[in-house]
């Protein structure tokens, strides 16, 4: 009879890889939580959490803030009485601090190896397969131990033969002290048979919520199940995802390092008001911060919008709940701050509604490549006008990028700050801000 590694290597799909690939996961445990921690031991062995823009709702929870009880997105006003009790820090997120972190420890991973995936601010591939390393387990224990006295984040690291598995391997070395952060299932056999096991099947990547009650409705309840099923079920079930799914869970590489960016197709940027206003002035400022903040996206894409909406929300939960939406088309494609910024405003101020604004939304859309712009038989598009605006833009660029963020930025931004979100329990951004540097005074 073939074993499932043959079975599986019979009928994998075109796309996955032959050879012996090694891929390792470093996830940062709690990051929100761990970057707070770095410039407050007194947060250490104490219950915290970091909540999202607004105040609104828990986004990270320190390991002793889940042992509580804390659920993910548990909204603040609700545990507002409950955290005092129980001695729960809440924390407004800072993430130019996040941010910052995340970049240098993406650049530690960085001169380990260049064959890197950043998959998320807090997590990233590494490619083992062409490294010399004698001992995985060793490797990662190493890594791990730099990073945390280098950096000061404790991190999880998985190492196996596909994405999939070291994302598993990942999560189950954070859950289980006795791993010691690291686990290495690089080597199929009993041990990975017996971890896939107690792993529910939603909790495998690519399954989720949708997913999980068509396969426990075939008898699908665990990684090992989905493992062992026949490939031609999965793909029946799942499609080619799930004939994928089942072969990187045998160890087979089918989901390489995405190591090129592939431009955005629409950029949004968007914020809920720190309170309720129909202030203009207040809405003028607010489409001129997320309108450079959009189009400073779009430049570093290197790509021109042909169109740009402007969506406003009433506050959804009370009555009377209104959306207003203005779209501008630019005869010429652009990725300028102010030609975007005046144009949805000016829209906006012909058809103004007097309401309680609750949120603002800028998206850009309809993109095209800098170098593909074209003049038209009616020269309406003026290439030389572009080349302009192109190098304005990017004087704004390297300004900011060389003396920090908003140094240079067009004045309606500044018009008002009332619509900013609320953010009463921030931390200082230690690492991004001069005037918010920690002081130290000589006794």
């Amino acid at each position: 009879m073939a074993t499932v590694r043959q079975l599986a290597g019979s009928t994998k799909p075109k796309t996955c890889h032959t050879m012996n690939s090694v891929y390792a996961l470093i996830d940062c445990n709690n990051f929100f939580v761990s970057c707070e921690r770095l410039f407050r031991p007194d947060l250490e062995n104490r219950p915290v959490v970091v909540l999202s823009s607004n105040d609104g709702c828990v986004v990270s929870r320190s390991q002793e803030a889940k042992a509580l009880g804390v659920p993910m997105a548990a909204a603040h006003f609700k545990f507002r009485e409950f955290f005092a009790q129980h001695g729960v820090v809440a924390l407004s997120a800072n993430f130019e601090l996040y941010g910052d972190v995340s970049e240098r420890i993406t650049n530690t991973l960085a001169s380990i190896t260049p064959h890197i995936e950043v998959y998320s601010v807090d997590e990233s591939f590494l490619d083992l397969s062409e490294l010399a390393i004698a001992s995985y387990s060793s490797w990662g224990t190493v890594v791990r131990t730099n990073i945390l006295k280098n950096i000061g984040v404790p991190v999880s690291v998985g190492i196996a033969g596909s994405k999939t598995l070291a994302k598993l391997a990942s999560d189950r070395s954070k859950k289980v002290p006795e791993l010691g952060g690291v686990l290495d299932l690089s080597q199929p056999g009993q041990r990975t048979d017996a971890y896939l096991s107690q792993v529910p099947v939603a909790d495998v990547w690519g399954v989720g919520r949708k997913l999980t009650p068509r396969l426990k409705a075939e008898g699908i309840h665990s990684a090992l199940d989905l493992r062992l099923m026949n490939p031609r079920q999965a793909q029946q079930l799942i499609g080619i995802h799930g004939r994928q799914m089942q072969t990187e869970l045998n160890g087979i590489s089918c989901l390489p390092l995405s190591r090129e960016h592939k431009p955005q197709q629409m950029i949004m940027r968007g914020r809920q008001f720190g309170e309720d206003t129909r202030d203009f002035s207040v809405i003028e400022s607010a489409i001129a911060s997320l309108s450079a903040r959009a189009a400073a996206a779009l430049r570093r894409e290197h790509q021109l919008a042909r169109r740009a909406d402007l969506v406003l929300r009433t506050n959804y939960h009370r009555p009377g709940y209104q959306q207003i939406r203005e779209t501008v088309r630019f005869y010429t494609p652009t990725a300028d701050t102010g030609t975007i910024t005046s144009q949805l405003v000016r829209l906006l101020a012909s058809n103004y509604h007097s309401l309680d604004y609750h949120r603002a939304d800028v998206l850009l859309y309809d993109l095209i490549s800098e170098t593909g712009l074209q003049t038209d038989l009616l020269g309406t598009v003026s290439l030389q006008d572009n080349q302009k605006s192109q190098n304005k833009m990017n004087a704004l660029d390297a300004i900011n990028l060389r003396h920090g963020k908003g140094t240079v930025k067009f004045a309606a931004e500044n018009l008002s700050q009332a619509w900013q979100p609320r953010k009463n329990l921030m931390s200082p951004r230690y690492t991004s801000a001069w005037d918010e540097l920690p002081q130290v005074r000589p006794l």
